[in-house]
């Protein structure tokens, strides 16, 4: 198999058959708990993702002089710098959001996608194929983040992009979208309770389009296969 069939597979892999959200089920404690808002999900995937691609490339790089007895504190320990790094930046550049994000940003230290990734992919392989499994990792669990940010801001209180200043700057007010006026928030909607029952909906779509793919896929190999059979 050549490099970049290699780098496709992973990037598919990362993005849609494994995703860490959707398939893994990994990270749902923040996933559910800050996805009330597109922004705060946005927020809080850039900050999952530089991390999983920071501690990939990190214990990639020194996974032959790591002993196999020690190396999960290891990779907890490069996790949690990155972590740390990670909060000092937003509490310089994105204060108000910080605030917003509040123990969950932390909390990434404990986030079995980027542990899971650490051991299970980037403590076996070079580095470039490390970057590529965590910033497509990181990209997919992100995706599922703002997605069921806006589907739960749309519902619960009519709007998209609500608070993007506090990731972008006061500019960002503009980008306040008020699809329509409601005169109480949908509680349900902005609660975990709605976060399951939307995660669920979300799960059980990309379960349809897996079993869809797999009959068109299953349906052309016969055809190839009755092309290719002498009569």
């Amino acid at each position: 198999m050549s490099t970049n069939a290699n780098y496709s597979t992973i990037a598919i892999d990362g993005l849609w058959k494994n995703n860490p959200a959707l398939v893994q089920l990994l990270g749902l404690c923040p996933l559910l708990a800050v996805s009330n808002t597109l922004i705060n999900g946005l927020g809080l995937g850039i900050a999952t993702t530089m991390v999983l691609v920071g501690s990939n490339i990190s214990v990639s790089f020194v996974r032959h002089w790591i002993p196999k007895e020690i190396r999960i504190p290891v990779f907890v320990m490069m996790i949690a710098s990155f972590v740390t790094n990670t909060q000092l930046l937003m509490n310089a550049f994105t204060y108000e959001l910080y605030l917003v994000l509040g123990i969950f940003i932390p909390l990434i230290v404990t986030n079995c996608t980027i542990i899971g990734r650490a051991e299970a992919f980037a403590s076996k392989n070079p580095i470039i194929p490390s970057f590529v499994d965590g910033i497509t990792q990181g990209i997919g669990f992100s995706v599922v983040l703002v997605l069921l940010g806006a589907v739960r801001e749309l519902l619960g209180q009519g709007t998209l992009f609500y608070g993007a200043h506090q990731l972008l700057g006061d500019w960002a007010k503009v980008l306040t979208i008020q699809v329509y006026e409601v005169e109480q928030s949908f509680l349900f909607a902005i609660l975990p309770p709605g976060a399951f029952i939307a995660l669920g909906l979300f799960i059980a779509l990309k379960n349809m389009i897996d079993k869809k793919l797999a009959e068109r896929q299953s349906t052309a190999n016969l055809i190839n296969y009755q092309q290719s059979t002498p009569k």
